[in-house]
């Protein structure tokens, strides 16, 4: 990419090289000439000025012979024949000087010194070493010097050699420092890409904590910082299915563990198998199966391959069954389950969704509500019915969730009490599922503590 960038810098030196000789010989060429035929070389500016007023004077150039000096003698002499030039306009024309001729805008001869070649018309040559004579922008005519000092084919041919040598030497110089400033720009420019490039080649080799300086705010420091995003996404993503492989490794051991203890116990006679012996056993079964669930459920979220089966459901009745549900589990711990009559109190329409998954929405939320609830605690159920959705809030009279603790509640395997055993506080995965779940189904699901006192879980639901 160097390379192309410097002969690309290169190419523009060439083109600018050569364009520059071309326009500057042609246009310094031309600039030469008419000032050496109307300039001060000849002196001819002045009668070119005279003629252009001429001919504004009389809108033609009828009787403009009378103008021209006759046989283009000079008039410092005294013997001026000429009207309209004035005293000593002949030292501007010099000895040199043998014949005058005026062509009108046809190229045809209107005007001649020597009274010869009226109503010729002059040829190319001619033309191209005549003076344009200007009314205003518009040429009207022009003045032709015969014998003065003109350019030839051979001064021509060696001014334009001159300017060639000059104008390759200064191309040369220019191409050189171009080149200087080619690679050193191509270095500040390819510098921030050839360090994105390595990094992204080390991050493609499993390196996730390469990162790329950001310098400036342009494009590159903007796809800077972009890599540095993803860089940053990607190791999060791996640490947290590192932490997510140990914690399953951890759940999953603990129930199998206290299984195996159990079976152990019962096959060397420690102790008799009985119902009651066998009863831990079915329980740690029991969150196997729930954890191993719960797992097949996330999974098949983030696969984008869990089927809804999406019907008009009665919320009001929904939040009703769930709350029967879990009353007995409330009542031994002397909690109380409110359902808040619906704010306003008009109630929602059915709404289009899956039922068994909205329900074991709310099944982990009042379970994890129940969980952080004292004794003669309360957990309060309220439905509101909003113009585009509705929501469901459910806010317990617990301790409340730690501050610290709020960005990480709805992470897999986060415990906000990490003092908490395994089989008080289920299997970590309930409030991730939750909110998993309301995603999948257009809606969102938040986590604060209420100003007085206890968590608040609200639960959003769009109406389809």
């Amino acid at each position: 990419m160097r390379l192309r960038l410097v002969l690309s810098f290169v190419l523009i030196v060439l083109v600018t090289m050569v364009s520059t000789v071309v326009v500057a010989r042609q246009g310094a060429v031309n600039e030469v000439r008419a000032f050496m035929v109307r300039g001060s070389v000849t002196g001819l500016s002045e009668q070119a000025d005279q003629l252009e007023a001429y001919y504004q004077e009389h809108g033609s150039w009828e009787g403009v012979q009378e103008v021209l000096p006759q046989h283009g003698r000079s008039q410092g002499s005294g013997g001026g024949q000429g009207r309209g030039f004035g005293q000593g306009q002949g030292q501007g024309l010099g000895a040199g000087v043998t014949r005058l001729r005026v062509a009108d805008t046809s190229r045809v001869v209107v005007a001649d010194s020597r009274g010869t070649d009226y109503g010729v018309q002059l040829s190319s040559t001619e033309l191209a070493n005549a003076v344009a004579l200007k009314n205003g922008w518009i040429t009207v005519g022009y003045l032709l010097l015969d014998g003065g000092v003109n350019l030839g084919q051979s001064e021509e041919r060696f001014l334009v050699s001159r300017l060639n040598i000059s104008v390759l030497t200064g191309g040369l110089i220019a191409a050189g420092v171009s080149l200087v400033l080619a690679l050193i720009l191509s270095y500040s420019l390819l510098r921030p890409v050839m360090e994105l490039k390595n990094a992204a080649s080390q991050l493609g080799g499993g390196d996730l904590k390469q990162r790329v300086p950001v310098r400036g705010n342009d494009e590159l420091a903007e796809m800077a910082r972009s890599f540095n995003r993803m860089a940053d996404s990607l190791q999060q993503a791996q640490e947290s299915r590192r932490a997510m492989t140990a914690d399953i490794a951890h759940e999953l051991r603990n129930p199998l563990a206290v299984q195996r203890a159990n079976l152990e116990a019962l096959q060397d006679g420690v102790y008799p198998l009985t119902v009651e012996n066998l009863q831990p056993i079915l329980e740690q079964n029991q969150l196997l199966t729930r954890l191993v669930d719960d797992l097949r459920t996330l999974a098949l979220v983030d696969a984008g391959q869990l089927k809804l089966e999406c019907a008009p459901t009665d919320l009001l009745n929904l939040l009703g069954r769930v709350r029967e549900r879990f009353q007995p589990q409330a009542a031994s711990r002397q909690v109380e389950i409110v359902l808040q009559p619906v704010i306003p109190v008009d109630t929602p329409p059915p709404l289009s969704l899956d039922a068994g998954r909205v329900e074991q929405i709310l099944g982990n939320l009042l379970s994890n509500a129940l969980r952080y609830t004292p004794e003669q605690g309360k957990v309060e159920i309220c439905l509101s019915n909003q113009v585009q959705a509705v929501q469901v809030t459910i806010h317990d009279s617990g301790p409340g969730i730690p501050e610290e603790a709020l960005p990480h509640i709805f992470e897999r395997f986060y415990r906000a009490d990490r003092s908490r055993s395994r089989s008080e506080g289920g299997t970590g995965l309930g409030l991730a599922i939750a909110r998993q779940l309301a995603e999948v189904q257009g809606g969102t699901l938040r986590a604060a503590n209420h100003p007085q006192g206890g968590a608040i879980f609200t639960l959003t639901l769009p109406k389809k």
